[in-house]
């Protein structure tokens, strides 16, 4: 599979231009942050291929992701929120942990069953995540039910899904894909690597739940990109539903997460944005694209952040809320009937938008 070392991969490549502009966006960061705190912790609920469970997130704050550190993603501002110095203690990682579980115990009647942890890079590279730290939250974790870690795919193996499979915890592996089109993910979003790697990534995990035997199970739950930039509305759409039935076509793949872009700072994106170069998706998109791809054999959600804001997936303010509930009841009971109890005079506007934006005059409506 792909090695993701920056130097290697920029080097006489299409994109040294994005990373060239991204270091220098990325270096406008000022802020600082406590390697001893984690960047987020929330409680929820998702689905999961066991049902929907409760959940605990959690967004440990390391150096970061390596690859966003050479220049990265065209949207992804959360390199931005790293811990400076570019790697965490173990101490200090388990010290965020407890953290974490103190927020549990506060705001929880019982352990969640479901455990959800991202870095904002990848959890299983050991450059972030150390082996020791990764083996002990495997072991703090032994008494729940599923567990999710974020992972470039160059970063998933047998043994590292072991660590938490081998305590009878079903195991998911969170790729970060973006689209199943080599062609979008490398010009759109400035990410190395190929469909095939995450295919690589999703033999890995199943080699891994055959090893689990009837202890635990092993999968992948992709994470695709609504509308990357400079692609219209309808090409977002047209690729996330293909994106969708083909990572749903991959053996080991159970769950796809459509992960609308909303604008975060210190990002390309958010250059766009300010100069009239981006819109973000509308939700009427996210609806459609759920509804057309119901019937795939996966798990498909979707959670809008910033949902109804500028810089997040919205439609016209009135119908925001409205749209996003029924995404987040779709996203449980996985019945695609529920938009048609939502509508507006906006959603002609959204049809308009689909039929006539090109690319030389998007957005064709903020």
């Amino acid at each position: 599979m792909s090695k993701p070392t920056p130097d290697v991969y920029e080097q006489g490549k299409g994109m040294d231009a994005h990373n060239q502009v991204m270091r220098e966006i990325r270096s406008r960061k000022e802020a600082s942050y406590d390697p001893h705190e984690p960047t987020r912790v929330w409680l929820d609920e998702d689905n999961t291929p066991g049902g929907v469970k409760t959940s605990l997130t959690i967004i440990l704050n390391t150096g970061g992701c390596r690859w966003a550190r050479a220049g990265g993603c065209t949207m992804c501002g959360y390199v931005a929120e790293s811990v400076d110095g570019g790697s965490v203690s173990h101490e200090a990682l388990m010290d965020q942990i407890d953290v974490c579980l103190a927020h549990e115990s506060e705001n929880a009647d019982e352990p969640a069953e479901l455990i959800k942890i991202y870095t904002s890079g990848s959890f299983l590279d050991e450059r972030e995540v150390g082996a020791e730290t990764r083996k002990a939250i495997g072991e703090t974790f032994a008494d729940r039910e599923r567990i999710v870690l974020e992972s470039l795919p160059d970063f998933v193996d047998r043994e590292k899904i072991a660590d938490f499979a081998g305590h009878g915890i079903d195991t998911d592996i969170a790729i970060g894909l973006e689209t199943a089109t080599d062609r979008v993910r490398h010009d759109c979003v400035n990410k190395y690597f190929d469909f095939a790697d995450f295919e690589g990534a999703c033999a890995e995990a199943a080699i891994a739940d055959e090893e689990a035997g009837s202890e635990a199970d092993a999968g992948i739950k992709a994470y695709l990109l609504m509308k990357p930039p400079f692609l219209t509305e309808s090409e977002a759409v047209a690729d996330m539903i293909s994106s969708i039935e083909r990572c749903a076509d991959v053996a080991g793949c159970h769950t796809v997460s459509m992960n609308p872009c909303n604008v975060q700072r210190y990002t390309m994106v958010d250059e766009l944005y300010f100069n009239d170069g981006y819109r973000p998706p509308w939700l009427w998109s996210v609806a459609h694209v759920l509804e057309e791809t119901a019937e795939v054999d996966a798990i498909v959600v979707s959670d809008p952040v910033g949902h109804g804001s500028d810089r997040g997936p919205h439609n016209c303010t009135e119908c925001d809320d409205l749209v996003q509930k029924a995404i987040k009841d779709f996203d449980l009971r996985q019945d695609p009937s529920v938009f048609e109890q939502v509508s507006c005079e906006c959603e002609l506007t959204w049809e308009t938008v689909m039929e006539r934006e090109r690319s030389f005059n998007q957005p064709l409506t903020r």
